[in-house]
């Protein structure tokens, strides 16, 4: 249960009067505290004055949107953390991936119900209570637990399918988060599931080579193939032998140009 004895302050980005009142009201009356902006860059200054628990935002409003607005957020290390819903009435499949590339956390369809909004809000807030539970044990560990770091040559132990296997650092082409395991992508086409954080993983990967690129997703650059020019400034990244493009905003891509890619 998400406890409410603490009120979860949520941030509400919607330029409809009509919606944006309906959801305050709704939320308010579920005891949480709430403030809402009737754009994007309002939107970006409450949240960076208020640091919400949550936000949920629109994605098609005037001058800046709601993807302008999550990639502005997560270019602060405070606010990147925070779950972000995106509402829409766009079903295109590239909107959606679009959107989480960029590092959305769920999607709610316009009409939606309440019970759909309210469960939203409840398993994000539910799943960042356990980020912060997992944190502050990483935190008390003692100081002489070191995470390994691994060399690029070098192999990983991991048990797949119950078996012990080995598994080959520059045979991964990229890592990305699932819930609270990762997906590891490897050249001949696997995908392994892993209960390891995508922070563990950046922190014992060789970083010359691993390259996080938002908050769910590390590439190795071995594997880049392609740049071009996208949306509000981000880059498009082709990896050999992945179908679909990885979104790169322009602070992660001047990254990977100072990792000489």
């Amino acid at each position: 249960m998400v406890n409410k004895l603490k009120k979860i302050k949520i941030l509400i980005i919607e330029d409809d009067d009509d919606v944006r009142n309906n959801i305050v009201t709704l939320l308010e009356e579920e005891n949480y505290h709430v403030s809402s902006a009737d754009g994007g860059k309002s939107g970006i200054e409450l949240a960076k004055k208020e640091i919400p628990d949550l936000i949920i935002s629109d994605i098609l409003m005037p001058g800046v949107d709601g993807y302008q607005v999550l990639e502005e957020l997560s270019k602060n290390k405070v606010l990147r953390t925070i779950p972000f819903i995106f509402l829409t009435a766009k079903v295109e499949r590239e909107d959606i991936r679009k959107g989480m590339q960029l590092g959305a956390d769920d999607y709610l369809f316009k009409p939606f119900k309440s019970e759909e909004l309210l469960s939203a809000i409840t398993s994000r807030i539910r799943k960042r209570e356990v980020i912060k539970w997992g944190q502050i044990t990483k935190s008390n560990k003692t100081k002489n637990e070191k995470i390994k770091k691994y060399n690029e040559d070098d192999k990983i132990f991991l048990n797949m399918n119950g078996k012990p296997n080995y598994i080959q650092i520059n045979g991964i082409i990229y890592i990305t988060a699932e819930n609270q395991y990762t997906s590891i992508r490897l050249v001949n086409g696997d995908n392994i599931l892993v209960r390891k954080s995508i922070s563990l993983w950046e922190e014992s990967l060789p970083n010359k080579k691993f390259i996080r690129i938002h908050r769910s997703t590390i590439i190795n650059s071995d594997f880049i193939v392609k740049m071009e020019r996208w949306y509000n400034s981000s880059f498009l990244f082709y990896l050999k032998g992945v179908k679909e493009p990885f979104v790169i905003s322009k602070r992660f891509s001047s990254k990977l140009r100072k990792n000489q890619i």
